[in-house]
């Protein structure tokens, strides 16, 4: 008869149970593309036995997987030795090697596995179409078309061009369209009486996201940046022009502006009942910094799975970069605005073969065709995607279908570009003269070999993003790295890893994300006449979307080998802390030292309209106050800018002076404190009037207030210091 196990036989049954699952946890993997086989792994553990304590913790200590937390450490070494003011190139590098060795005996390993691709999938087209739309929608097109000619929208062109648009899709889109069966669902919700909400801890933390993004991209953005320049005038002189009723395909001023920005910017005007000004110029551009962050996290989710995509878009939320190029208020967030949702249709469209996503990758190519210069670039990116996955695959079905989705998403780009494309047959002088300045000889000759200053371009934009993003105070933290401490160790470390994952497994998209970041740097790099002006990160400003999914496929893949090991708690707490670490050196780069930068680089144009502002409260009008004209200082066109009245021009040259005295009324006028000419003139003008000086010690900015008659126009929280005659 068998003996009965006693208490102690449970309590050791127990701990055998717990100390084998131990094990198992310890070398099982949560993405096995690179990581461990989890039943070799279980079946050669040894033995061992956990009688203490003490002994229990030294076994969960072993388990811990210090090599890939030890390349983060020294990853993250090396690029705080990159940090300004004091960067210590030598010894960052010594480390990112360490790193980088460790690294290699880690994937010797077979340790810290990237998150797994998606699975190809291989499905035929069946390339039906709905004949009359198409038909219909080509018709409208063509239209829309010959119409273009003239170089401006009119009612008729504009709907024959947007009917041909919708038309077209739907003739071409896969699926059934239940427009009124969708337009009745959503009548039938909005009038329920009561709503049932359900979110899931997901969705929580999603919501959480956007305030956070919601946060570091709103915030303070009337005063950062504080001062415009005269890029900004040109544009509300634009915006002026589609206000008073003229609505140009092109805006060639200023050597030329597609139209996107300006008609979202007088949408945003209207939407949110506010005049043209330096403010609805940034709200605008703010605004298409966020409508870009959906698209990030769809594209890290596409690459990497739910977690990449949540740690892709927290990065780009707050990252400096991001944020200051959306905030300057020029088109510069156009650029990723649209690439990154033709990464995101274009490699789901490959991998699922889905003919819609190709139509939608379209779309969006032609909108950013009409956006920003720079995104010019992206069409040929699309061409090397599609080459990519023909030469990755074996399969003559997919390939074949591949060419035919490529000339898809073509023929969708062309027709949304079709009112540009139109006025670039008539004026192509116009639309390329800025970038015949940059890439050829049209402005200046060359400074050198051009295939020479091409490379040297290359290499220094390699360095922007943990070295040096070049020294532009405008839009740039000037002479640091475009990337903050952790989010450039993290660069570094999943770049390495994805060119690991490809030599083991040769997946096009691999390639794809590498190759990626050298052709959407091609804006900045092919500054041929103009090396000095490379890298530039708002012509390069399409590649954040590749650089912050980079960063969280690392991140994840170092916290996926801490949770597969038993050590959840510490995978949460570290990524805890990298985020704050990450989150704190951002928000001190936009509201600190850029916010610094701008006040002291630029001209102090808010304290002269904070002048003319007070002479207008004390019941004068605007038209009586005058900047006068001085030689490399402001530009006069910009105060009323900032009063938000740009088509007010309060310009005067010195020896215009006395034309002034037939003005009734009272008169101001701003000076330099170099001008001493002109304040002669104004004091044999203007014998009655007094001179004071506003201090500016920022940069030592300080002017003449010249007022008529005898007037202090101080405005808040300054004083204006009289001086005698």
């Amino acid at each position: 008869m068998p003996e009965e196990p006693s208490v102690l036989d449970y309590v050791n049954a127990q701990r055998r149970y717990w100390k084998n699952r131990l094990l198992r946890r310890a070398t099982a993997s949560d993405a096995p593309s690179l990581g461990l086989n989890s039943e070799s792994a279980e079946a050669e553990a040894p033995e061992m036995e956990l009688s203490t304590p003490a002994a229990e913790f030294s076994f969960r200590l072993a388990t811990l997987p210090w090599r890939p937390l030890a390349i983060l450490a020294l990853a993250l070494t090396g690029q705080v030795f990159f940090e300004p003011p004091h960067p210590a190139p030598i010894a960052a590098v010594a480390f990112y090697l360490l790193a980088f060795f460790l690294l290699l005996w880690v994937l010797w390993k077979k340790e810290v596995p990237l998150a797994p691709l998606p699975p190809q999938e291989e499905r035929a087209d069946p390339g039906e179409l709905r004949r009359r739309a198409s038909l219909a929608g080509i018709t409208l097109a063509v239209g829309a078309f010959l119409l273009f000619g003239g170089g401006n929208f009119n009612p008729l062109n504009l709907t024959l061009w947007l009917a041909g648009i919708a038309l077209l899709t739907v003739g071409v889109w896969r699926g059934e369209f239940d427009l009124p069966g969708q337009f009745a669902r959503l009548r039938d919700f909005v009038t329920r009486r009561e709503w049932t909400l359900r979110l899931s801890r997901w969705t929580i933390l999603l919501l959480a996201v956007t305030a956070l993004a919601l946060f570091f991209r709103l915030y303070r953005l009337a005063g950062i940046p504080a001062e415009p320049i005269s890029d900004h005038a040109e544009k509300l002189f634009d915006i002026n022009d589609i206000l008073n009723g003229n609505f140009p395909i092109f805006f060639p001023r200023n050597t030329g502006r597609e139209f996107f920005q300006m008609y979202w910017t007088v949408f945003v005007l209207k939407v949110f009942q506010i005049g043209a000004s330096f403010f609805s110029l940034k709200l605008g551009t703010a605004l298409i910094g966020l409508l870009t962050l959906p698209y990030v996290y769809l594209f890290g989710k596409e690459i990497g799975g739910k977690r990449v995509a949540l740690l892709a878009l927290i990065f780009t939320a707050f990252a400096y970069w991001p944020n200051v190029i959306s905030r300057v208020g020029l088109r510069f967030p156009l650029y990723p605005l649209f690439t990154a949702p033709v990464l995101f249709h274009l490699v789901r469209g490959l991998r699922t073969q889905n003919r819609n996503d190709f139509i939608l990758a379209g779309l969006f190519l032609g909108l950013g065709l009409n956006g920003y210069s720079p995104y010019r670039i992206v069409p040929f990116l699309v061409v090397l995607g599609v080459g990519l996955f023909i030469l990755h695959q074996r399969s003559i079905l997919l390939k074949k279908q591949a060419v035919i989705l490529l000339a898809l998403t073509s023929f969708f780009a062309l027709l949304v570009f079709l009112p540009l494309l139109r006025y670039t047959l008539e004026q192509p002088d116009y639309v390329f003269i800025r970038t015949l300045t940059r890439m050829g000889e049209t402005e200046r000759p060359y400074p050198g070999n051009p295939l020479e200053i091409f490379a040297q371009n290359n290499w220094r934009a390699a360095q922007m993003f943990n070295i040096n993003n070049n020294d532009v105070w405008l839009n740039s933290v000037m002479n640091r790295p475009a990337l903050d401490i952790v989010s450039g160790a993290l660069f570094v470390l999943g770049l390495w890893l994805v060119v690991a994952r490809y030599l083991r497994q040769r997946d096009w998209r691999d390639l794809f994300l590498l190759l990626s970041l050298p052709v959407l740097m091609l804006p900045s790099t092919l500054s041929l006449a103009f090396p000095v002006e490379n890298p530039s990160i708002n012509r390069a400003g399409g590649v954040y979307i590749i650089v912050f999914v980079l960063v969280a496929l690392a991140l994840e893949a170092i916290m996926a080998q801490l949770r597969s090991t038993g050590w959840r708690g510490l995978a949460f707490g570290l990524t805890a802390c990298l985020l704050l670490w990450s989150g704190a050196q951002n928000y001190d780069l936009v509201f600190n030292q850029y916010d610094l930068q701008i006040r002291y680089s630029n001209w102090n144009y808010s304290d002269l309209a904070r002048v003319a502002e007070a002479f207008t409260e004390a019941g004068n009008p605007l038209g009586n106050a005058r900047v006068v004209a001085f030689p490399y200082w402001v530009d006069t066109r910009l105060v009323p800018v900032l009063l938000g009245h740009p088509e007010v021009d309060l310009t005067v040259w010195p020896e215009a002076i006395p034309a002034t005295a037939s003005l009734p009324g009272n008169k101001l006028f701003l000076v330099n404190e170099n001008d001493q000419s002109a304040l002669s003139i104004l004091r044999q003008t203007y014998p009655g009037g007094q001179v004071s000086l506003f201090s500016q010690p920022l940069g030592n900015k300080n002017f003449w207030v010249f007022s008529v008659p005898a007037q202090n126009f101080a405005p808040a929280n300054n004083s204006l210091q009289p001086i005698a005659p």
